[in-house]
């Protein structure tokens, strides 16, 4: 009995557990060819969804290799460990500016790895944070807090929180790649990538440390100032957060340097107490 004779004897809904909905490797050709000449409609739907699954790894293995370009690069002029590095929380009016800094192993690839600020879902970020974390030869976050913002302005606050997670890696980087800027006086060479976390694999992994250890800072900020929507919006003007500017007046964590919260200054001070007892 051929290969042919024995997959018609296996019924349409046992094919589609064991080569779609199992989580298993894709088939090989010899089977999806023999699956595409079969006479049940079930069968050749099943080959058509695997067909589109290879094409889509095909797409997204392409996608990764281009994501490594300047990493490669750097590891065939002999840099070992090379750090990416990027921030999140510069635009928003409360809460800390977080940086991150990740050296991936050589040649690594991250399915799903992309800019952690446009395309991704939380639920998403949250899964490739702990996939970075596991594939890494080192990581670390950093950040500048509020009244470091007020005072140094939001861009030398960032170049802090960038400095302090480089230097918190478990051993320096021989190069660094930075999401749109460089860090002054820092004693390796370095690049700024422009759009770095959509272009650059080791840039978009840090860009997805920083924005879930942002995220879960201000969750717990919600927690404590209860009102402002910090879980919602994580300290970003939105109507809904100046609308609570406007009736609470500014908490501890927002940046009093900003224009936007100046505004609301006198605004519900009255108010404000309730959220140091929570």
């Amino acid at each position: 009995m051929d290969k042919k004779e024995n997959l018609l004897r296996i019924p349409v809904s046992e094919l589609r557990k064991r080569f779609l909905d199992g989580g298993t490797a894709l088939p090989p050709d010899e089977i999806l060819n023999l699956l595409e000449d079969d006479p049940r409609i079930g069968a050749r739907k099943i080959a058509l969804t695997i067909r589109q699954r290879q094409n889509e790894e095909l797409r997204e293995e392409a996608r990764l290799e281009n994501l490594l370009c300047l990493e490669k690069t750097l590891w065939n002029e002999g840099f070992r460990n090379i750090a990416g590095m990027d921030e999140a929380g510069m635009g928003p009016l409360a809460g800390p500016v977080v940086a991150a800094a990740v050296i991936l192993p050589r040649g690594c690839k991250i399915r799903g790895l992309n800019d952690s600020k446009k395309i991704l879902r939380s639920n998403e970020r949250e899964e490739l944070e702990d996939k970075i974390k596991k594939e890494a030869l080192s990581w670390a976050v950093g950040r500048a807090e509020t009244e470091e913002i007020d005072r140094l302005n939001i861009y030398h606050a960032g170049l802090l929180a960038m400095r302090r997670a480089v230097e918190g890696l478990n051993f320096r980087p021989d190069y660094l790649l930075v999401d749109s800027r460089t860090i002054p006086e820092y004693v390796c060479p370095q690049r700024a990538v422009i759009h770095g976390d959509a272009l650059c694999m080791s840039i978009a992994a840090a860009s997805i440390l920083a924005k879930t250890c942002r995220d879960r800072i201000m969750l717990e900020f919600d927690s404590l100032y209860s009102g402002y929507g910090f879980a919602t919006h994580k300290g970003y003007p939105t109507p809904e957060h100046l609308a609570a500017l406007q009736k609470f007046g500014p908490s501890p964590i927002h940046r009093q340097s900003y224009a936007p919260v100046r505004k609301y200054e006198k605004c519900g001070k009255h108010k404000i107490i309730n959220f140091f007892f929570h």
